[in-house]
């Protein structure tokens, strides 16, 4: 394939040589002339080992070349990469400025083509810049439509400095986002022969992959940091801590509770976390990150209850009250803090949960209901008579008895799902989740 790319800096010169070597004729695009010269007497204009060789191999056999000329190399070529940096700018947000001239340029390349082009972005922009800024500023320039006249893709890049050669040819992932099916098979035959999955979302779901990506490699490093703090502090070698911790590949480290859902509970989560802090609270240590991390599920319980409060209707009938599916431990449990809240709002509660039974219940489990008779007094153990007298069913957990009494009542009500939940295909009522 033919592809121009927009920018020659870091993540624009190794895509360059990295594309040129599986086969296609690259066309590098650069406003900076010292860089189109390095490119077109095979230098690099960035530092990373193994660029330099690729570079000089791709030029030597006519592969790769640079220009200044946007509109030729738009010309020239079938898709475009755009590839310019977006720093942050002082408020936090994007400096977009270097992407929409880029955008103007392309557009104008384009008002000079015949024929179909596809426009690609790589650059690092959030959700709905693509659409929303981008798609408008290369109409304006062309004078044409996207989706008719030309089609847009947006592609993130996974690449580290220092190890991204390695990451373009071996990467675990390729996501391309496009407005139709056809873009993005094209965009995504670029990397035929190369390993990893390949994924094709929506353009913004593309968009914020590598905001998500980077934040959770962000967090791990600081809480990585904070873990080690806390070690060191306490004379604990924190490297054999985490040695260890990176054994559990079932929870650690894997895709274990990383699915939006509601807050976590249990008599385990919230009760290290509390006394974890407080240790390092107790030896004089900030752990920022450590911290937060139950006031962000306080968040999420507070989000709840202000969900289900936006929905009509005062009677609430809540499918399950333990903290996790297939258990009757309601200690810490972020539904036990919901109904309370929604009590508090004046909300009428009944609750079905065959695993919640008092007299069943030993031990600290029935020791903590029985300190809270108000929450023993909603329990109600006819389903279905529950269901038909709520204006809203809330379904906690992915418990099948719970989604099989509602498939067995049809309500015609509203149906809140808090966590990920596979509902029957029967339901008539209107189903709604938390995320």
């Amino acid at each position: 394939m033919n592809v121009s790319i927009f920018g020659l800096g870091y993540v624009g010169t190794v895509c360059a040589a990295c594309f040129a070597e599986l086969g296609h004729r690259v066309v590098g695009v650069d406003k900076t002339a010292v860089k189109v010269d390095l490119i077109r007497s095979g230098k690099s204009p960035v530092i990373e080992p193994g660029i330099a060789e690729k570079i000089d191999r791709a030029v030597a056999e006519g592969r790769l070349t640079a220009t200044m000329d946007a509109t030729a190399a738009i010309l020239e070529t079938d898709l475009s990469i755009i590839c310019v940096g977006t720093p942050s700018a002082g408020n936090g947000d994007l400096d977009l400025s270097a992407i929409r001239q880029v955008a103007l340029e392309v557009g104008r390349g384009l008002r000079a083509k015949n024929g179909p082009h596809i426009v690609t972005i790589r650059s690092t922009v959030l959700p709905g810049t693509t659409r929303q800024t981008i798609v408008p500023l290369i109409e304006q320039a062309s004078g044409k439509t996207a989706g008719k006249d030309f089609e847009v893709a947006f592609n993130p890049e996974f690449l580290r400095e220092g190890s991204a050669i390695s990451d373009f040819n071996s990467p675990s992932k390729t996501v391309v986002g496009a407005f139709n099916p056809q873009a993005a098979a094209r965009v995504i035959a670029l990397y035929d022969g190369l390993p990893g999955v390949k994924i094709t979302p929506s353009v913004e779901v593309a968009e914020l992959v590598k905001y998500i990506d980077n934040s959770w490699h962000a967090l791990k490093v600081a809480f990585a940091n904070e873990v080690g703090t806390v070690a060191k502090t306490l004379g604990i070698d924190s490297r054999e801590v985490i040695d260890i911790f990176l054994q559990d590949t079932r929870l650690n480290i894997s895709a274990a509770y990383l699915r939006p859902g509601f807050a976590f509970g249990g008599s385990c989560l919230p009760k290290d976390l509390k006394a974890l802090t407080h240790l390092a609270h107790s030896h004089g240590l900030s752990t920022p990150v450590i911290e937060s991390i139950l006031p962000s599920n306080d968040m999420i319980m507070s989000r709840g209850a202000e969900w289900i409060l936006s929905h009509p209707g005062k009677k609430i009938a809540f499918l399950g009250i333990s903290f996790k599916a297939g258990t009757d431990d309601v200690r810490e449990s972020p539904f036990v803090t919901l109904v309370t809240r929604l009590l508090d709002e004046q909300r009428d509660i009944r609750i079905y949960d065959p695993n919640v039974q008092l007299s069943q219940l030993i031990g600290a489990n029935k020791d903590f209901l029985m300190r809270n008779p108000r929450l023993v007094g909603l329990l109600d153990d006819d389903v279905a008579e529950m269901v038909q007298w709520a204006d809203i069913v809330v379904l906690t957990t992915a418990d099948p008895r719970f989604t099989s009494a509602l498939a067995a009542t049809c309500p015609e009500q509203v149906v809140l799902h808090l966590s990920e939940i596979e509902l029957p295909n029967n339901l008539s009522a209107a189903v709604r989740g938390f995320h």
